[in-house]
């Protein structure tokens, strides 16, 4: 019986990357010699065990073979027999399958320490078509690898787009491409694993909503980048960079779904666009089975950026309502989240990548005052319920009203 450590973690150390996850491939070895050493055995599908003190994942070496489509169908073979070579070849990228021994030596049969010099994402061998969470996983590494100057090789990416042809991205399910997707949302510029779903066809599939955003125009003097599929994936790299968090860069990706609806005669104006988002937002969310964090605060982001935009034209009554609408008061983190993706909308656009949001500032300068406002004792006294709201909503209004006054005195219009 012999253990190898196999797949991110030989790669990340050889990038220079801090290593997340040790995997370990065993050889030669049977369930129940791995259960008689204190292995615990928590694989479903194929034989996955943890190691007794390390609690490190140990799988036996296993060979695949298509049965069925989708990634369900598949028979998998593991048995004393199986080599190392065999095991690896299963994977996907060549930069994933590479093994080093108990003495440290790199095994690496199918070029993967070769491709990291090149930086190029490459699959291993014709078996990748076989898996279509392979298209996804391909896109994320893009992702993550950004930063390292990887790109997807130009034979992959062409073996992506026959599977897609060949109905394989259809059979993808929604939590799978949910798990994906989050983690992508979380990487370096999740903006490429939408891009890359792009190249090869699979965002028409995965993500119809979004591909059609692609090819349809805005005015020019407010989007010189135009289409408005340019226009989101601008708008996903600024939310990368002003947050890290994969709702925030979720309600960025998806703020302008209903620019996809417009009808072509109104072309390039998108007139009513935030309200179609809503609807395809919550139809998205519910296919997808997205987390109710991401939801709501997408739905706020898609419904309210048109004024969040118009902020410093407002009156106090209106930023009012807005805080009212977005129940601000109650959750003022999300609120706050809200006006991130908001920025990164601004800032989404050909040449404003590091452009001013004095909106935002305004629309946080309003938040602070009013939750600063408070009633005591003797102005609640004989009020009931709802005139001790009136009260302190009138208190609020009264606080933001200089605060807007001065900034429609200096503001310039702004277009959504």
């Amino acid at each position: 019986m012999n253990a190898y450590l196999v797949g991110g973690a030989v790669r990340d150390a050889m990038l220079g990357l801090p290593v997340r996850e040790r995997d370990w491939v065993v050889v030669g070895a049977t369930p129940e010699e791995l259960e008689r050493q204190g292995y615990r055995r928590v694989g479903r599908d194929f034989p996955v065990f943890l190691h007794p003190q390390t609690q490190e994942e140990y799988a036996l070496a296993r060979t695949e073979r298509k049965t069925a489509p989708g990634y369900h169908g598949f028979e998998t073979r593991f048995d004393p027999g199986v080599t190392l070579e065999q095991d690896l070849l299963r994977r996907d990228l060549t930069i994933n399958a590479m093994a080093r021994d108990g003495a440290g030596r790199l095994i690496d049969p199918y070029g993967g320490e070769r491709d990291l010099g090149l930086r190029v994402l490459r699959h291993v061998s014709p078996a990748f078509a076989e898996d279509p969470v392979r298209i996804l996983r391909v896109a994320r590494f893009a992702a993550r690898f950004a930063a390292q100057g990887f790109e997807v090789a130009a034979e992959t990416l062409a073996l992506m787009r026959g599977m897609v042809a060949a109905g394989e991205a259809g059979a993808l399910v929604a939590e799978r491409v949910w798990a994906e997707t989050e983690t992508a949302l979380g990487e370096a510029a999740p903006q490429l694993y939408f891009e890359v779903l792009q190249a090869c066809g699979a965002l028409a599939t995965v993500f119809p909503e979004l591909a059609r955003l692609y090819g349809v125009p805005q005015p020019p003097r407010w989007h010189p980048e135009i289409d408005t599929g340019v226009h989101v994936m601008l708008v996903v790299a600024a939310a990368a960079r002003l947050s890290p968090l994969p709702r925030v860069r979720f309600a960025a990706l998806v703020h302008d779904l209903g620019k996809g609806e417009t009808p072509r005669a109104d072309w390039p104006n998108h007139v009513g666009h935030e309200q179609r988002g809503v609807r395809l937002i919550n139809a998205l969310a519910e296919r997808l089975r997205v987390p109710n964090d991401c939801r709501e605060l997408a739905v706020l982001v898609a419904r309210e950026h048109g004024l969040c935009h118009r902020a410093q034209e407002l009156r106090h009554t209106t930023l009012l309502e807005l805080l009212e609408r977005c129940d601000a008061f109650r959750r003022p983190e999300r609120f706050l989240e809200m006006l991130l993706a908001c920025e990164a909308d601004l800032r989404g656009r050909g040449g404003a990548a590091v452009q001013d949001y004095p909106q935002g500032e305004l629309l946080r300068a309003a938040l602070a005052a009013a939750q600063a406002i408070t009633l005591t004792a003797d102005e609640r006294a004989g009020l009931d319920g709802p005139a001790v709201g009136a009260r302190l909503r009138a208190a609020r209004l009264a606080a933001l009203a200089p605060l807007t006054a001065a900034a429609r005195a200096t503001a310039s219009p702004r277009n959504p």
